[in-house]
């Protein structure tokens, strides 16, 4: 079995050496002592979420500190080409079921999108709350699937914000029941691409014709998944098994 993953902040493991001890408190520290119980001699595994692993033992611990020996230090480059869920807002909690399982799956970071059909509006302070939640439950599913990279969850976009970051992308893809090409075919095509892919969901009321239109002249191109309609909180994560048998990420 895996070691439990802990979270240690940005650059904190940038000097660590095999052997030497590694101090982890807080909130982090507490968890591990107090819910997992952890003792001297047990494995863990601290990642600073850019990269950087810590394979260790405990050395020793108590209710406000966890001291860590290091006995191997991973450096885990950034793949190429970056896969980018583009997530349409979607009621009920479908949106956030979504983004877990492309983080456990690898995505490496995700867009939350106010389409012209969705249901779910972010406004103001709710906007700041939600996009605070997405965060989080992308965190707790790092942890969960052990990675050592937190995907980056960006600022909410409506649609032709969108459709510009569309032309600044390497590729995009529309996910649409409508299209002809299957999505595993085009991403072959794309396999030496050196940027980032935009997998785009849409809403439970699909996406606009006007909407695809102008993704179409930004550059995007749709892609069909299979024969089946996916819903809104499968069909990302659906994708990014695709993507990432074709582009050899797995």
């Amino acid at each position: 079995m895996s070691n439990p993953v802990f979270f240690v902040p940005a650059g904190s493991l940038d000097e660590v050496e095999p052997s030497g001890l590694v101090t982890v408190d807080g909130a982090e520290a507490r968890h591990a002592v107090t819910v997992k119980r952890l003792s001297a001699g047990e494995g863990v595994d601290l990642v600073d979420e850019q990269g950087t692993r810590v394979i260790g033992t405990v050395e020793s611990s108590d209710a406000g500190e966890l001291v860590v020996r290091a006995l191997e230090i991973v450096r885990e480059p950034a793949v190429s080409p970056r896969l980018i869920l583009v997530q349409a807002l979607a009621k009920g909690d479908r949106d956030e079921q979504a983004i877990e399982s492309a983080t456990e799956l690898g995505i490496d970071g995700v867009i939350p999108w106010q389409s012209d059909r969705s249901i779910v509006r972010w406004r103001g302070d709710r906007a700041a709350k939600a996009l605070a939640k997405w965060r989080s439950v992308i965190r707790a599913a790092t942890k969960q699937s052990r990675r050592a990279r937190t995907p980056e969850v960006e600022d909410v976009l409506d649609s032709a914000a969108l459709a510009r970051r569309i032309s600044r992308s390497g590729a995009a893809f529309v996910l649409h029941e409508d299209a002809s090409g299957s999505l595993a075919s085009q991403l072959d095509a794309i396999r030496e691409l050196d940027g980032e892919v935009l997998l785009i969901v849409g809403p439970e009321g699909g996406i606009s014709p006007s909407e695809v239109a102008a993704f179409h002249e930004a550059g995007a191109r749709t892609a069909l998944l299979g024969p089946h309609v996916l819903r809104s909180s499968s069909a990302g994560p659906a994708a990014l098994v695709v993507a990432n048998t074709v582009l050899g990420r797995w």
